[in-house]
């Protein structure tokens, strides 16, 4: 059929629409990576894209709907890269693809081929009505991510695809962060020792899942009296791993722990030092964990599985959690850069650990500062599996979690 000259025009008007669209989109991508979605603004966005802020608006209505279409694009990108392991046959070959995938797009972005997806970690900070539809796509993804892995045979196999699930998406969230300290040319290094970390496991052969226990009580500080530091520091804690930094408001922590707000000023001057020493406390007890389980016996892979368990009882049953990795998000740039440090120096002990452990031979040679990283991300995401969890037994749910990294991914869901 010959296009007439409307239709020709219709054509052309729908091409700039979108190209605007997208403009949009990857101008608000970029000031939620470095602001938060809260800090993103019409104006600012418009700046970008040289548009006026009333031009925004005919696209977008609310800044919420905006942010909301910036997530939707970044649950697409992960969708695209979960098709390209679906066109394989089995989980180990599925799984290499749709990593694969993660990296091939961080290093377009790093050449500046490709602009930077918003990341997920305030999506919780929307309003409720804003925030279903994209949630519900969100979990719908997740569900697909997990069929990559096959079939479950039984309900302990299901529990452990969810973690598997839960792990590598937590990974591949975490691996812009860390990888911003490679070169281009060490990238694809870099994803083979990570696959070999997912395929294979940490642990050496024959070596089992006996960490010995460690009693909170020395990795947990006390919580003192209603208006303590540390009883603001777990309200907050809290309040942020479920509604994000926007969603955790002073009043909102006062009112949690029936106090008034002068209280919280009493210790901390302002909401970015409430995030920052939350930080503090929760790499606090992380390091208490390591320093505990250096002291007790057994062989390094020992003490490595003893404080990775130890964290995984913090995070799946203990009133008083790990903050979220994700909060770093809301933070200035050089705080940002600040709370990586800081989470990079624990990291680093635990590949002192596997560097030793590899001595002992009770740790396979792995590239220790990847897996080091990707243990942090695990023992992060693990807070997201608190339902999860708690269907299990404690001691089979710290188990299967930690397989995911200690024994490798493509087992029976047991570990040893």
């Amino acid at each position: 059929m010959k296009m007439t000259e409307g239709m020709i025009a219709d054509a052309e008007r729908t091409s700039r629409y979108q190209a605007k669209y997208e403009r949009i989109l990857e101008a608000a991508s970029v000031l939620i990576n470095d602001r938060g979605a809260k800090g993103m603004t019409f104006a600012d966005v418009a700046q970008k894209v040289g548009l006026n802020t009333t031009s925004v608006t005919y696209y977008f209505k609310r800044k919420e709907l905006l942010a909301a279409a910036c997530y939707d694009r970044s649950i697409e990108r992960l969708e695209s890269f979960i098709a390209k392991g679906e066109a394989h046959k089995t989980p180990k070959e599925r799984v290499r693809a749709f990593i694969s995938a993660n990296f091939d797009d961080l290093l377009e972005i790093r050449k500046g081929k490709a602009t930077p997806y918003a990341v997920l970690s305030e999506l919780r900070t929307l309003d409720e009505e804003t925030q279903r539809a994209t949630m519900e796509r969100y979990r719908a993804m997740f569900r697909r991510l997990r069929t990559l892995f096959g079939a479950p045979a039984n309900a302990l196999e299901q529990a452990a695809f969810t973690a598997r699930t839960s792990v590598l998406l937590e990974n591949m969230f975490w691996l812009p962060i860390w990888l911003e300290r490679y070169d281009i040319e060490d990238f694809e290094r870099v994803k083979i020792r990570t696959f070999d970390i997912f395929e294979n496991g940490i642990s050496a052969p024959e070596q089992a899942w006996e960490p010995h226990p460690i009693s909170l009580d020395a990795v947990i500080p006390e919580a003192g009296s209603k208006n303590s530091l540390e009883n603001f520091l777990r309200a907050a804690t809290i309040l942020i791993n479920d509604r994000g930094y926007g969603g955790a408001s002073v009043e909102r922590i006062a009112s949690e722990l029936n106090v008034t707000k002068g209280s919280f000023y009493h210790h901390l001057d302002a909401k970015d030092d409430l995030v920052l020493t939350c930080f503090r406390r929760s790499f606090d007890i992380i390091a208490r964990s390591q320093h505990a389980a250096d002291e007790s016996a057994g062989s390094y892979w020992q003490h490595l599985s003893s404080s990775i368990s130890t964290l995984l009882e913090v995070q799946f049953f203990h009133a008083s959690p790990l903050l979220h990795g994700t909060a770093r998000q809301s933070l200035p740039p050089a705080l940002r850069t600040l709370i990586f440090e800081e989470s990079t120096r624990l990291a680093r002990r635990y590949a002192g650990m596997m560097m030793d452990g590899i001595a002992e031979g009770t740790v396979r040679p792995v590239d220790s500062l990847i897996a080091a990283q990707m243990v942090m991300s695990m023992l992060n995401s693990a807070y997201d599996g608190r339902t999860w969890a708690k269907r299990l037994p404690p001691e089979k749910a710290k188990e299967i979690y930690a397989s995911t990294i200690a024994f490798g991914m493509f087992g029976n869901g047991m570990a040893g």
